[in-house]
């Protein structure tokens, strides 16, 4: 543990504005603030009506973006990188006189969004701005500090959409960054977004670092329940060698209780296969079946709350069921992915059905499922590179579950771990 504070966060107040502004500066800060953004449908019903949140982005530019002043500008984002009217941020801050934008940074899948999984876009000049846009996607220590000080920028800029899960690669962009940005004596800024499935606690297993990959750095819970904002504190003060220069500004009108359908704020998928904010809610759990030889439901319209394999029929749904686990029901389900595992071959297996979400624990939900999978289908097994070991962040639920243990037996061998975690977790958050 790093024995210093974390540096105290940046907390903008609005702009009170100026007769000398540009037509092109409120132009630009009418992009950065717009309203009228509809937010995505989603298959639960509200808890209720939306209460809207400004981005660390819209405290940013309503503050005439003070925090990047006499700076060199180079920003980290993918599409999620939007305006509450959905224009992207780095057309805006291209746009505004007051920011002087000379670089963006891409990360796996790409800036603009145009590569799947396992990919990224290479280096480039985008058509629509002609910003030089460099790749991070697996890039990181002294390769990305290179790309940082080859771009010239003073301050590297943060600002992508993540959805709480350890292993959603985003917030390892996010922490290879800040190492890379200490190296490279550069400021760093992270402009704060919701956790979609709410920030009141952290869940599953804690990653043991001799498990360390690009879907787990350091050891933190599996569903962190942290904003970006608040990980990239923690990593600061806990986990980076060097410390960066960090700043952070904090969202307005967001509590930790809050859903993504709460904020008022409108969704764009992060990645192909994260849809809506009904992924991003079970992500955390299913994404475990990533690890195995079931299809976690990518190429399909519901990736990961469908769920199958040929040979699965009711039994899997009936004995998931039989468990009773908080918040949710499973509907036998079958199903022929576009792409991935079981391409254009028909499968059976689950649909997950959250029908209280204030309720529904994901990576019980998760265990559960591997659990009656593994009891309910002989044809069953790991995939052969141990990957579900990367995804907990340790041997433990493989050999668990192989020795027969039940859904609860699981959950509670990470007990010590998730509450040591909770316990520093517990210094950096910035909203109650």
């Amino acid at each position: 543990m790093n024995p210093s504070a974390p540096s105290a966060p940046s907390d903008p107040s609005p702009a009170s504005g100026s007769a000398g502004l540009s037509r092109r500066v409120l132009l630009a800060v009418g992009g950065a603030l717009g309203v009228g953004a509809v937010t995505a449908p989603t298959a639960l019903a509200h808890d209720k009506p939306p209460r809207p949140v400004r981005t660390g982005f819209e405290r940013l530019a309503a503050d005439g973006y003070a925090a990047l002043a006499g700076q060199r500008v180079g920003v980290v984002t993918n599409p999620t990188g939007v305006a509450s009217d959905v224009r992207h941020i780095v057309d805006v801050m291209h746009a505004d006189d007051r920011v002087d934008l000379t670089a963006v940074f891409g990360p796996e899948h790409g800036f603009r969004g145009t590569a799947q999984a396992g990919g990224s876009e290479g280096r480039y000049d985008d058509p629509a701005t002609g910003l030089p846009v460099y790749d991070t996607y697996l890039k990181s220590g002294q390769p990305l500090a290179d790309v940082f000080t080859s771009s010239g920028v003073d301050t590297v800029v943060f600002d992508i959409q993540d959805v709480g899960a350890r292993f959603y690669t985003y917030i390892w962009t996010l922490y290879d960054c800040m190492v890379a940005a200490s190296l490279a004596g550069k400021r760093f800024v992270v402009l704060d977004r919701p956790n979609p499935v709410t920030g009141r606690a952290a869940l599953g297993p804690v990653l043991d670092r001799a498990f360390a990959t690009f879907v787990g750095r350091e050891p933190i819970a599996q569903a962190h329940g942290m904003t970006v904002a608040e990980l990239a504190r923690l990593f600061n003060g806990e986990f980076l060698a060097k410390p960066v220069a960090l700043e952070t500004v904090r969202m307005s009108g967001w509590k930790r209780s809050d859903f993504f359908d709460a904020t008022g704020l409108p969704w764009v998928p992060p990645s192909p296969n994260m849809p809506t904010p009904d992924t991003a809610l079970v992500y955390s759990g299913t994404c475990l079946f990533e690890g195995t030889n079931l299809s976690e439901g990518r190429g399909t319209t519901r990736p990961f709350e469908l769920l199958g394999a040929e040979g699965i029929d009711r039994r899997w749904a009936e004995a998931a069921n039989a468990l009773c686990l908080p918040g949710v029901r499973f509907r036998e389900a079958y199903f022929a992915p576009t792409f991935s595992k079981f391409q254009g071959r028909t499968v059976g297996g689950v649909q997950v059905q959250v029908h209280d979400r204030a309720a529904f624990d994901p990576v019980r939900t998760g265990i559960g499922l591997l659990v009656c999978a593994k009891r309910s289908w002989s044809g069953f097994a790991w995939r052969p590179d141990h990957w579900i070991d990367k995804l907990t962040g340790s041997t433990r639920v493989r050999t668990l579950i192989d020795a027969g243990a039940d859904t609860d037996e699981v959950v509670a061998a990470w007990g010590a771990d998730l509450a040591a975690f909770r316990a520093v977790r517990d210094g950096y958050l910035l909203y109650r």
